[in-house]
């Protein structure tokens, strides 16, 4: 069941759960997709941005090309804001920091990244400690991208030494075997591409 939060004849914001892919992969068997999916109900639609199929959280799509100019016009200049919120291994020596480490594709070991000094894109991560759990060890985390790099918070919270609870990928050998990923696209905020109207959506994280 789709869980649209707003929808007119240039966008649509919707929710994507963990597991689901943003946008077709390759083969047959990674055709199923929030996009494909939001097609069957609103007809042809454009991908803006994207989040990792591990990650849950808002998504908006555009409907019509001049729509989608206008977004990915937003995303460029720094003008859509995205909020995360996280569990993490640990907790952080700070309740508020910025995390700044270039990053680069991880070639040999694809699709992972990397902190690479010498040829890493510039990548910042605006991190809040929210709350800490003594029993399990775990911190919930506001994360705000000023950045959008591939698995950008993945990446910068395990150099951090605070792994996200769940990365099968980049997070500890307990986590390998884990049911999702503890990350959550929880805020959007942009104008619309056409009215110019401010646009905020909220969503909690299901954990």
């Amino acid at each position: 069941m789709l869980k649209i939060l707003y929808n007119d004849a240039h966008l649509v914001v919707a929710l994507k759960p963990a597991g689901l892919l943003a946008v077709p992969g390759r083969g047959a068997d990674k055709q199923d997709c929030l996009s494909a999916r939001l097609a069957t109900t609103f007809g042809e639609v454009h991908i803006a941005h994207r989040l990792d199929q591990a990650t849950s959280g808002l998504m908006v799509f555009a409907r019509t090309l001049p729509a989608l100019r206008q977004l990915h016009r937003q995303f460029r200049d720094g003008e859509i804001g995205k909020t995360y919120e996280a569990l993490v291994h640990g907790k952080p020596a700070q309740a508020v920091w910025t995390i700044d480490l270039p990053l680069a594709v991880d070639w040999p070991n694809r699709p992972k990244q990397k902190v690479d000094w010498q040829c890493g894109k510039a990548s910042v991560t605006q991190v809040e400690v929210l709350d800490f759990d003594a029993a399990s060890n775990v911190s919930r985390v506001r994360l705000i991208p000023v950045t959008g790099r591939t698995h950008q918070l993945r990446v910068h919270l395990q150099a951090a030494g605070h792994a996200v609870v769940g990365d099968a990928l980049y997070g500890r050998a307990q986590d390998a075997g884990a049911a999702r990923l503890m990350l959550h696209a929880a805020r959007l905020v942009f104008a619309h591409p056409v009215t110019g109207e401010p646009l905020r959506f909220d969503v909690a994280p299901a954990f």
